[in-house]
């Protein structure tokens, strides 16, 4: 039996594979608690500066919850999703929490969790025939794993509502235009794609990506002068950092600056 979740490190870039292609990468409960794992791994390891989360094979990203687990036991169907919701909040919560960027790359159709993923991650990439929807409520559930909270956000309320209520099946392009992705690229080119962004990242201030990262968390919450404060505090402490002070003496020096994401 294949392991439910790859994930290999190279070059500072952490690639993690959902790995039920057959299922159309569902999350069943063996997927979910891994996914949890390899993030706390990923989280604890220093030399992670960039994480890139997919699908394995070409139809899906990530399907949603494996509907058919949930059919099982109806008895028990709710102790089961408290559960797997549980292993799939811990891997959400890691990833915001990391300082590496993370980007999705959307090979496939990306509904329910899957979506919640793609709306968690820092940069969304998606193939050009890439396709999005909720899908919640035509089992008659609601969404999870952080879904309202950033695709609120991501899109507005009112996009939100009208996708979670209607469940329209978006197109990549409407996604973008939604504000769900960051870009969309030919299908033959998203591995390319997705590959320079994150050298890039692996090669930047890490410790200065994850402070933009929270800073942009707690923006909405807050009041202008606290989120004021809160900037102040974080430039601050990133200019004592090393790549903090490299950044400055290579401006100073009229060079390119060498981050070590230290």
């Amino acid at each position: 039996m294949s392991d439910p979740v790859l994930v290999e490190v190279q070059g500072g870039v952490a690639t993690i594979t959902l790995n039920r292609p057959q299922a159309f990468n569902a999350m069943d409960m063996a997927l979910a608690e891994a996914l949890a794992g390899a993030t706390a791994r990923l989280a604890a390891d220093a030399s992670v500066r960039a994480v890139v989360i997919t699908g394995a094979g070409e139809k899906a990203f990530c399907a949603g919850g494996d509907v058919g687990a949930f059919a099982a036991e109806p008895a028990t169907v709710d102790v089961f999703l408290s559960e797997i919701t549980g292993f799939l909040n811990l891997a959400v919560s890691r990833l915001r929490a990391m300082d590496a960027p993370v980007i999705a790359a959307v090979n496939g159709i990306a509904a329910g969790a899957g979506l919640s993923l793609v709306a968690c991650a820092d940069i969304a990439i998606a193939a050009d025939t890439a396709k999005f929807t909720s899908a919640y409520t035509q089992i008659g559930l609601s969404p999870d794993a952080g879904s309202t909270w950033f695709l609120s956000r991501l899109i507005g309320p009112r996009r939100a509502a009208d996708l979670y209520l209607n469940n329209p099946l978006l197109t990549a392009a409407e996604a973008l235009e939604w504000g769900i992705l960051t870009r969309v690229v030919p299908a033959a080119d998203l591995k390319g794609a997705v590959a320079e962004q994150a050298a890039r990242f692996a090669a930047g201030p890490t410790k200065a990506f994850g402070a933009i990262k929270a800073l942009l968390a707690a923006a909405d919450a807050d009041t202008l002068e606290s989120q004021m404060a809160r900037e102040g505090r974080s430039i601050a402490r990133l200019s004592r950092t090393a790549d903090g002070l490299e950044g400055v003496a290579a401006f100073a020096g009229k060079r390119k600056p060498t981050f070590t994401g230290a």
